[in-house]
């Protein structure tokens, strides 16, 4: 069977690459940009919030391991995606909570589990991701792939990232790659 690509944006991609890396099912995972208007982005051009872009990770995925509903259901439970353009301290369009599809079965399933958690009033607020379609993913720039992985000290990551994987391991431990993967 083929893979499959999933494009998120949940604010800080290095904390949404953290999370989707230790999935099983999942091949790969790469930070980058994606829904702007500038081709080819560098990262302090979507830092200043006039490019349209966001900061994303592209998921390639084994659907016969993890489906992309196993995905969005991550998604959703490790970021906040009731707040506009924001993911705690990090402000602006290029930290919008986005779901970016890449056909029309994805963004019927995004829109249906969108609704589905509204309904259930899941969060205190409504939703506000917005669902885009994929035009095209611009990889980051090479020091901030696995940024996480090689950095784990840094300030931001420490106190970001750890709560979200924490998250993960208790909730959906069933979905985590088994050691050694």
């Amino acid at each position: 069977m083929s893979h499959q690509l999933a494009v998120f944006g949940g604010g800080c991609f290095w904390c949404t690459e953290a999370v989707f890396d230790v999935l099983r099912g999942v091949k790969s995972v790469m930070s980058g940009y994606a829904g702007g208007k500038n081709k080819n982005p560098t990262y302090e051009q979507v830092c200043m919030g006039n490019t349209g872009h966001a900061e994303v990770i592209r998921i390639e995925f084994d659907p016969a391991e993890v489906s992309f509903r196993d995905l969005l259901t991550v998604f959703f439970a490790t970021h906040d995606p009731t707040t506009l353009n924001r993911q705690g301290n990090d402000v602006g369009t290029q930290y919008r909570s986005a779901i970016f599809y890449a056909d029309e079965k994805q963004k019927e399933e995004a829109a249906a589990f969108i609704k589905k958690l509204d309904d259930a009033k899941t969060f205190k607020n409504s939703i506000v991701t917005t669902l885009e379609p994929l035009a095209e993913f611009y990889p980051a720039e090479g020091y901030h792939q696995k940024f996480y992985a090689n950095n784990p000290a840094q300030p931001y990551c420490q106190y970001m990232i750890p709560p979200k994987l924490t998250k993960l391991h208790k909730q959906f431990k069933d979905l985590l790659k088994l050691q050694g993967q």
